[in-house]
């Protein structure tokens, strides 16, 4: 607990500052892959840069959720904060790729302390009437996190230094670390129990195996490879033997007796699902405004101001009326909007008018917003403060997970749709124009004006609308899932936030 009520507006502006940072790291460090690539050298190996980041966050999820019931949330928050901070200071001064795939791998570290325990001190310092809006404002800064990083990393990169999108997370993170120490007051007693150490290394050997396989598939190796099935054996067998682990540990990792909870189940498979699709939009809807609609690096960042907005007003609301109706009434309105708005995105052309594709993104941004505070506070509705860091962490790693694997299975079938539909519009154009200046597997041409202007018009409209046509296709692809996440909603049950004003009428 806080000593002071007036010190709480402190731990969360602490809370919302370790979030942010954390939250937004990936997306703006993709931003500026370009450059850094140009300045440091490694293209083969630039691919590492952003999997040493995710393996590390992923894998360290559910390992600190858990040690964070076992021995106290704030200790390692501040673990988090400061291996994060050491991290982005290192991964600043790196002077090769190795290097700063390495420092990323230490910046993951910390990382994947941060977001799943901020959400769990809120629920242990606020009482259940409170928790809606200070969840609903954690949920809005981790949405506007995922749109505001490639701006921010357009903007920094291009007018600064990339070496300062590291940089700009030490004052930050000192402020945040700052304020946790000071104003966290801890009361809650913690039991030491026995670590699961082989859980732990199972669970560990089973997520990096994966990421690499889907990070290395169809780029460094064939995907039917030895390396890559072997990485994908490795998976396997070391997931079994974690569950196996899990169901025999005194203290597990991941308890799996919560997913018997049906609302613990429901909200971990939503939480996969929406991450798997909302990735695709931060990813693709900027590629479509730089290739389709000839826009800047910058335009495409503030292309998806929108949908910030829109995520910050779903999860505002979601926050604020999981007291006064069930979680399954407002996920039916999140995942309607969801649905809406990426059908919408799903039937753009290039003809589509810029206010148009400003309101679909509001729309889509809307419906992904309730998920942001809704889904961890399903999450541990009616568990023990004692398994609230492993819920909430569960919740987050499901959550990468998903983003991970949805960005590699949807954008391997918009490249491969990209391509065959542009040697399909080639064909029977030998002799007529000359279109071997663009190269088919490095599409990068559309992404700069100068090169844009070189490619004759008669081209230039058959590879925007070949993109055009690849981007949409994913987007209305992304429906299967979200359609899947609308049938498990409505498995969730009544629950809802109970406050003391609600028990007492009851």
């Amino acid at each position: 607990m806080v000593s002071k009520e007036s010190n709480l507006k402190w731990v969360v502006t602490g809370l919302l500052l370790g979030i942010l940072m954390s939250a937004m790291d990936n997306t703006i460090v993709a931003t500026a892959m370009g450059t850094i690539v140009a300045d440091l050298g490694g293209f083969d190996k630039f691919v590492w840069v952003t999997s040493a980041y995710m393996v590390a966050v992923m894998a360290g999820m559910p390992i600190f959720g858990k040690l964070s019931d076992m021995y106290g949330r704030k200790r390692f928050f501040i673990f988090g904060l400061l291996v994060f901070l050491l991290g982005s200071a290192l991964c600043g001064i790196s002077q090769s790729i190795v290097q700063l795939s390495i420092f990323r791998a230490i910046q993951g570290i910390g990382g994947g302390a941060l977001l799943p325990i901020a959400f769990t001190i809120v629920f242990d310092i606020f009482p259940p009437e409170n928790r809606g809006k200070m969840t609903g404002l954690l949920g809005a800064v981790f949405g506007a996190s995922s749109v505001l990083g490639p701006l921010l990393g357009a903007y920094i990169t291009e007018y600064i230094s990339w070496h300062w999108i590291f940089y700009v997370n030490v004052p930050i993170g000192l402020v945040s670390f700052i304020l946790i120490t000071r104003f966290y007051k801890e009361s809650l007693t913690h039991h030491k129990q026995k670590i699961d150490w082989l859980g732990a290394i199972t669970l560990v050997v089973s997520v990096v195996s994966l990421m690499f396989a889907l990070e290395l598939g169809g780029k460094e190796y064939d995907w039917n490879s030895v390396p890559i099935i072997s990485l994908f054996c490795s998976f396997g067998l070391f997931f079994i033997a974690f569950f196996i682990v899990e169901t025999k540990a005194k203290e597990p990792i991941i308890s799996f007796w919560m997913f018997k909870k049906r609302l613990f189940a429901t909200s971990q498979i939503l939480a996969f699902l929406y991450g798997a699709t909302f990735i695709v939009l931060t990813v693709f809807i900027p590629i479509f405004v730089q290739a389709v609609y000839g826009g800047s690096a910058t335009n495409a960042g503030l292309i998806l101001t929108p949908m910030m907005l829109g995520s910050v007003a779903g999860s505002a609301m979601g926050g604020i009326f999981q007291t006064k109706t069930s979680f399954r009434n407002l996920m039916i309105i999140s995942v309607i909007a969801y649905f809406i708005g990426m059908f919408l995105l799903g039937n753009m052309t290039p003809d589509t008018a810029r206010y148009l594709l400003t309101i679909f993104m509001i729309i889509v941004g809307f419906g992904m917003g309730f998920s942001f505070s809704l889904l961890p506070t399903a999450s541990i509705h009616d568990l023990e403060p004692r398994y609230r860091g492993s819920a909430n962490s569960t919740n987050s790693f499901l959550r990468s997970f998903g983003m991970t694997l949805g960005i590699t299975i949807l954008g391997t079938v918009q490249n491969k749709v990209f391509t065959q539909d542009l040697k399909d519009s080639f064909k029977g154009m030998q002799g007529t124009h000359d279109h071997s200046m663009f190269n088919l597997s490095d599409p990068h041409q559309l992404f700069q004006a100068s090169e844009r202007a070189k490619i004759p018009p008669v081209i230039l409209d058959k590879i925007v609308d070949a993109m055009s046509s690849s981007i949409t296709f994913t987007f209305m692809l992304a429906l299967i899932p979200i359609g899947i996440a609308a049938i498990t909603i409505l498995f969730m049950g009544n629950s809802r936030v109970k406050t003391e004003k609600s028990k007492v009428k009851a």
